[in-house]
């Protein structure tokens, strides 16, 4: 283990406040980081990401670390690249400027993004929006979250809602509560969705007592944040057990990232564990131009590659969308491995293996010869 074990201990036998321990000792400044972890840190280098980045790492999700530099190094420790980003932008997918009050973004005609939190269980790296996630004067008041569901309720078009941030299950169960029972008042609300991380990088969050409270906003959907195979522990595994048996449907949205998931190999052992623990894999996202992330991009033939190794070689569940979230506010857009190709009178087709085949357009009517039987 890289981290020194005395960091992970937890003193609580409360079950339901394990996972704010974990929170309070969570790792902020490069100096912790150092005084635990058994390796060579560029300390000047990070203390200077840090300035303009915050950290945030959680015992549990630090605990995952085997060595400097690994899948969850990557995605959590602090990199002199994010400040080596000249082609980046604070805000590439314009949620701003679709945003007609603070906190909610209404880019699509029947949905809507409504920020509740910029607290994470860990920051992660690459994260869209470092432009608000541990910034305390960006923080989501409740006078902010009240002018977001007044939006809702005069906007009779919006049937789906998906609580973002930061990662909403950090609130307390009664905030939490509270958001989900006003969302429940307005009745063209259709759908409920939850985007959240806790599940992978704090599992300890998901209690009996979390998991009774979304039960009664069904229906409610939660799309997790599980990047590579090393993230489904034990832990996590219970935490989208307890989820699932609450009748709380689950999918996945990972974000392709160089050197953490981007091989074919690593991304269909992920999507196999993830269909195991009840949880669709739902999305891959190509990673957005987010100013300080340009280090964690591949390619998009990357992406279209890992579908294609799936494909066919796997379960049809086990087969997310690969996704490109359109710079500048185009919306998400879905990409495919060319299988198809349109000719004359029908399409011709190669199959994962290789193979051609030909399906044929219906004829029309004055192609059609009367048969008589």
């Amino acid at each position: 283990m890289l981290i020194e074990k005395d960091h992970i201990t937890i003193e609580t036998t409360d079950k339901n406040f394990i996972w704010k321990e974990l929170l309070e000792k969570s790792i902020v400044t490069i100096e912790q980081l150092n005084s635990i972890c058994r390796c060579d840190i560029e300390v000047e280098e990070i203390k200077a990401v840090i300035k303009k980045y915050p950290m945030k790492i959680n015992p549990y999700y630090l605990s995952l670390i085997r060595k400097k530099d690994d899948p969850i190094w990557k995605q959590s420790i602090p990199d002199k690249m994010e400040l080596m980003d000249p082609t980046g932008l604070e805000d590439p997918l314009h949620e701003e400027i679709d945003s007609p009050v603070p906190g909610l973004t209404h880019r699509y005609p029947d949905r809507v993004l409504l920020l509740v939190s910029n607290q994470c269980p860990m920051y992660c790296r690459f994260c869209t929006r470092k432009r608000k996630v541990g910034v305390p004067y960006k923080a989501m008041n409740k006078k902010l979250l009240l002018a977001g569901i007044d939006y809702i309720k005069e906007h009779k078009e919006i049937r789906d809602v998906i609580l973002s941030g930061g990662d909403p299950l950090l609130l307390s169960d009664n905030y939490l509560g509270f958001i989900l029972s006003e969302l429940r008042k307005i009745r063209h609300v259709q759908i409920i969705r939850i985007g959240t991380r806790s599940p992978c990088t704090l599992p300890q969050r998901i209690t009996p007592e979390l998991c009774e409270l979304l039960k009664r906003y069904q229906p409610l959907y939660i799309n997790t944040h599980f990047n590579h195979p090393r993230e489904i522990t034990k832990e996590a595994k219970k935490a989208c057990e307890m989820l699932a048996d609450a009748g709380i449907p689950m999918g996945n949205q990972s974000v392709l990232l160089k050197g953490v998931n981007d091989s074919p190999k690593v991304m269909k052992d992920l999507v196999q564990k993830l269909l195991i623990m009840r949880v669709k894999p739902y999305y891959i996202y190509q990673a957005d131009l987010t100013k300080g992330t340009n280090h964690f991009r591949t390619k998009v033939k990357a992406g279209l590659d890992i579908i294609k190794s799936l494909v066919g070689f796997t379960s049809g569940m086990c087969v997310p969308h690969f996704i490109i979230d359109s710079p500048g506010g185009g919306g998400k857009l879905p990409l495919l491995p060319k299988y198809g190709d349109h000719k004359k009178g029908g399409v011709k087709l190669k199959n994962y293996e290789g193979k051609i085949f030909w399906y044929p357009e219906p004829r029309n009517e004055k192609q059609t010869k009367l048969i008589d039987y």
